[in-house]
């Protein structure tokens, strides 16, 4: 006996797997497609010219969804949630701030992380000035900072212009918490100009950016004399900039004026007027305000309140002081983010629709026809006011008539090519979209041929809730609806109702769909011959009738059996069908006559219900006999006579410790290694050339010997037991070399295990997978489907589709990367073809001018933008590329160091001593001084500090090079006593063009007598610093004095 074991050891390999079967490289898990909305999503964004919406997840996800069908799945690094997600509308730029205040810089057209900025602070607001590579960052401390997207290498750079919270706001508060900023604006017809604070204090400034000085101060708890609140959001409500809504942490809705240029008095600046909505009274927190600009008297801003059902939509005209418009949507679940989805103003077409697009905090995502919101509120003061506009859920197509309960899907290595690449990408466009802005469908749209479930390439097949049988092609990234069967002829609908689908079965060869249901209710399909032909070669995608079905369905039988059908298996050898319900009934069902040949109920201590039923023959005491072998979801197992359908064996098979069983499968011995098991010189172990039976639990997986199985013993060849998260799918796979299995775990985790060794070949993970155990007497929320070569289908609910591939270098899909091209070149618009001036936003805002939101001056002109954006570019170059505020730029020199670790600039030049010039020349300085764009008052000759901060690296890079030039003289000392009498030596050097030792002595010298003037010159420097340091603490506390003095004169002359 120990020699057969030493034997067996030595016939498999250290990594654990046999010489022949599955290797490691054999398998690559991998996500080859993802559809829908994905699990945990909780921010929208949208790019009005590229038409593509992005929604983020609190896992690090990001879903693009573009025209035409579509999506593409980001995933970025870090597993953390987004604060902030901003397009850089039509350049392919996405920019994510997760929650680790990274700055994430995403590539669409390669769908590729190009670059991630660690910000250097608490990001609170974050603001890309769209027509420009910059964006504006907002921390915790009320200062604002510049970001450079670098259009080549996507890289983002921090530049050296500031808005410091001391010179935007005047003084600091005594509460900290109340510094940051909240929201930044840039003023409409003036974006590369102005751009609008708010702060969570609720002080709003108003910031010229060339002059680098604030044009106006409002706001604060002071100024709307009320209780101490903050804000803690804001949107423009007027296309040129002149009244901004601020929402604040106890429901209050403010309007405030904003002067245009020119316009700096105090009456410019006031609080127009509040909305009441009904938050203030339950003190709920306005969490987003979105504004929509119409013609006449249509704009209106759209409110969300954290945790609140609720979203309100109010009219702003020159009556909403006095009588105000609002319709409140009553969504779902709380709101957790919107978007609007404005159609192109060019594209003619009567169905053309604008969305409101609301997020619920579950991650499911709510639709509404904007058109019908604007529509109810201008016509609701009407005597026959219109309809509140309905709420569309958006879903999976597979959940249209009602979610689904168990799915099958079938690969077709060898299928014909029935529709080309071309007639698919077609079909993409005619089909009805996932989300409603994807595609405008058309009448007399094109509809899919299904020839047969073996002529394409994968199919799908979903049982539903309400008994419907839907079948999919899904040989391209989406489902394309083919066929619909409902049994209507059942006149016991009484007793079905509406019953879910619990079990499918398909074979190929005698063309057989049979499904059972949770009432124990069997129906049997018997299909036509293929290729299945109609009248014009086609289906419509709205479904089959029952008369549409007669191409396809040859007949229909109905059997009714006892329990909850949970298994269905179909003899190979025979005309017979096994049947296992939730009760622990085996019935055996002659298909022609549609009988039932005999039923047996297993009763068991645990749980009685069948999970698995295998057809096998197998030799029982010298004579072939055709067995039934059975799962329990106990995890027992035994077989049965099929043909009388007595037990064969004396005892089941059942482990120590049962655990909730999912699946079994019998592995033929002849079948397992892709080789030919007669091969000689090779040692194997002769249990894995007999059948055995593999069945898995949430926690173990056992490999029995079939023949101990039929015969009641207990046998285990392989087992492996999982103490971490429970397993919830197991699937087996053919590969080119052999068998494997495929796990997949609660906790999203993937595993790719060898059979019959069960040695782990390789694992992965699918982010933001999870699975939940359905609870007793309910249908899980997930279903998870397995083909023969190993491809996955997880459904999650009615959100969202996940596919797995585990063999590599396998095209699952067609047409994978076109139908995930969300961003599309040719529909980029040049820098030269964009202009900047109004509140361009979205197409639809092209449409007009808005000139009755509220009462304004009426000689009054708008000041607009005239310059080229690539003059606006070159502008806002030269004035974000110097420090207006050096004093300032401590930050900015940490967060370039901080992003110096990520990425190195192999041409950077070295620092070098003998470069400093350590004399003051004043003529330069004052040179460079002009230069710089003008900064605000005294504060601007405080340059010399980053002098300082550079001396300060210069002097920690010296005593480097002190360190090693000690050490080269050390070692110079002592070489020199071993090279005495060396001359032949030296001459040999001197000969092959070395140095001598002489020479390295004088090199060790002139390099000690250099690091003696560079350690006079650090001297004179640190002398330098400190006077310098002296001066800037001088200037700073003077500036503060000036500053404080401003104010008091400004709170005077306001009194008076």
């Amino acid at each position: 006996m120990f020699v057969k074991k030493l034997v067996e050891k030595a016939a498999k390999k250290p990594g654990g797997s046999s010489t022949e079967g599955l290797r490691a490289n054999d398998v690559e898990p991998r996500v080859v497609l993802h559809y829908g909305i994905p699990s945990g999503a909780h921010l929208f964004v949208y790019d009005p010219f590229q038409k593509i919406l992005a929604v983020s997840t609190k896992d690090g996800r990001i879903k693009l969804f573009g025209k035409d069908q579509a999506q593409a799945l980001l995933v970025s690094e870090e597993a953390s949630g987004s604060k902030f997600l901003e397009f850089v509308q039509n350049q392919g730029i996405l920019l994510n701030v997760n929650a680790k205040n990274q700055i994430e810089v995403w590539n669409l057209d390669k769908k590729l992380l190009s670059h991630v900025h660690a910000f250097n602070g608490e990001i609170t607001s974050f603001r890309v000035m769209q027509h420009t590579p910059y964006c504006y960052v907002g921390d915790s401390s009320g200062n604002v900072s510049v970001l450079k997207i670098e259009q080549d290498s996507n890289q983002a750079i921090q530049m050296d212009y500031t808005i410091p919270y001391l010179a935007s706001n005047g003084s600091p508060v005594e509460a900290s918490d109340d510094t940051s900023v909240v929201s930044i604006l840039p003023q409409p017809t003036a974006e590369s100009k102005r751009i609008l604070l708010v702060f969570s204090s609720g002080f709003i400034t108003l910031w010229d950016i060339k002059e680098s000085k604030p044009v106006l101060k409002t706001g604060g708890n002071v100024m709307v004399k009320q209780d101490s609140k903050k804000a803690t959001c804001a949107c423009w409500v007027c296309p040129s900039g002149s009244r901004v809504s601020v929402g604040y942490n106890n429901g209050d809705i403010l309007i405030w004026s904003i002067p245009s240029k020119g316009e700096c008095s105090p009456e410019s600046s006031a609080m127009v007027c509040k909305l009441n909505l009904g938050y203030k009274s339950e003190k709920t927190p306005i969490t987003s305000l979105k504004w929509v600009h119409a013609e006449g008297k249509a704009s209106r801003v759209y409110v969300i309140g954290s945790s609140s059902n609720l979203l309100q939509v109010v009219l702003l005209n020159e009556q909403t002081e006095t009588r105000m418009i609002k319709l409140g949507l009553h969504v779902s679940e709380p709101c957790a983010d919107m978007e609007m989805i404005i159609a192109d103003a060019n594209e003619q077409s009567k169905h053309k629709q604008d969305y409101l697009f609301v997020l619920g905090k579950s991650g499911r995502v709510y639709a509404y026809d904007d058109y019908m919101i604007e529509k109810y509120l201008v016509q609701s003061q009407s005597k026959s006011p219109p309809s509140l506009p309905k709420e569309t859920v958006i879903k999976l197509p597979f959940s249209d008539s009602s979610s689904i309960t168990v799915g099958k899907f079938l690969t077709n290595p060898s299928h014909l090519l029935n529709l080309s690449d071309d007639d698919y990408a077609q079909l993409a466009k005619d089909a009805v979209p996932f989300l409603p802005f994807q595609t405008v469908p058309k009448e007399n749209s094109r509809s899919a041929h299904f020839p047969g479930f073996t002529k394409v390439k994968n199919v799908y097949i979903t049982g539903h809730c309400d008994g419907t049988i839907s079948v999919w092609d899904m040989t391209c990234p989406f489902p394309i609806p083919v066929l619909f069967l409902k049994d209507q002829t059942d006149q016991d609908t009484s007793s079905r109702g509406n019953a879910a689908l619990t079990a499918l079965h398909y074979d190929s060869n005698t063309r057989l769909l049979a499904s059972g249901d949770q009432n124990g209710m069997v129906r049997l399909y018997r299909l036509k011959p293929e290729p299945y032909l109609t009248e014009n070669s086609f289906i419509p995608f709205q479904g089959s009738s029952k008369k549409g079905n007669n191409h396809i369905v040859q007949s229909v039988k109905n059997i009714k059996l006892t329990g909850s059908i949970n298994c269905i298996q179909k003899s190979h050898n025979s005309k017979h069908l096994a049947i296992g319900s939730d009760q622990g009934h085996v019935s055996l069902v002659d298909i022609e006559e549609a009988t039932v040949l005999y039923t047996k109920h297993i009763a068991s201590d645990i749980c009685s219900g069948i999970i698995s039923l295998q057809f096998e023959s197998c030799s029982v005491q010298g004579f072939e006999k055709n067995v039934l072998v059975v799962a329990m979801r106990d995890s027992s197992v035994f077989a049965l006579d099929s043909d009388t359908g007595n037990m064969i064996g004396t005892n089941m098979i059942k482990p120590k410790k049962p655990f909730k069983a999912l699946f079994m499968q019998i592995l033929d011995g002849k079948h397992e290694n892709g080789n030919d098991v007669s091969r000689e010189g090779i040692v194997e172990d002769i249990s894995t050339r007999q059948p055995s039976v593999l069945i898995c639990s949430e926690k173990a997986i056992y490999i029995y010997s079939l023949a101990q199985v039929v015969q009641g013993v207990k046998k285990v060849l392989h087992k492996k037991k999982f103490s971490s998260s429970s397993i919830c799918s197991a699937s087996t796979f053919h590969g080119a070399s052999g068998v494997g299995l495929t796990l997949v775990f609660s906790d999203g985790t993937v595993e790719i295990r060898s059979l019959p060794e069960l040695s782990l070949l390789k694992q992965t993970s699918i982010r933001g997978f999870t699975y939940s155990s359905p609870k007793p007497n309910s249908l899980p929320e997930m279903t998870i489907s397995s083909s023969w070569d190993g491809d996955l289908v997880m459904v999650n609910g009615d959100e969202e589709l996940i596919v797995s591939s585990v063999l590599p270098q396998k095209d699952t899909f067609r047409l994978v990367e076109s139908l995930s091209r969300v961003y599309k070149k040719d529909n980029a618009v040049c820098y030269e073809g964009i202009t900047t001036s109004g509140a361009v936003t979205s197409p639809k805002e092209k449409k007009g001018m808005f000139g009755s939101v509220f009462k304004s001056k009426p000689k009054r002109t708008v000041d607009t933008e005239t310059e080229s954006p690539k003059e606006i570019v070159e502008e806002l170059s030269k004035i974000f590329s110097s420090a207006n505020f050096p004093w300032n730029n401590n930050n900015v020199e940490s967060s370039r160091e901080s992003n110096a670790v990520m990425k190195v600039d192999e041409n950077e030049e070295e620092l070098d001593i003998d470069d400093i010039d350590i004399e003051d020349h004043h003529q330069p300085h004052q040179q460079q001084q002009q230069e710089q764009p003008k900064e605000q008052g005294i504060l601007s000759g405080i340059s010399k500090q980053k002098l300082a901060n550079k001396f300060t690296v210069f002097k920690g890079k010296l005593k480097q090079m002190t360190a090693k030039n000690d050490k080269s003289v050390v070692a110079t000392n002592e070489e020199k006593h071993e090279e005495k009498g060396g001359n032949s030596v030296d001459q040999i050097k001197k000969k092959y063009g070395f140095a001598s030792s002489d020479q390295d002595m004088g090199a060790a010298k002139l390099a000690q007598s250099k690091l003696q003037d560079n350690l006079k010159k650090l001297q004179a420097i640190s002398l330098k610093t400190t006077e310098m340091e002296d001066t800037a603490k001088s200037f700073s506390s003077t500036a503060k004095e000036l500053l404080s003095a401003v104010e008091f004169n400004n709170r005077q002359s306001s009194k008076s």
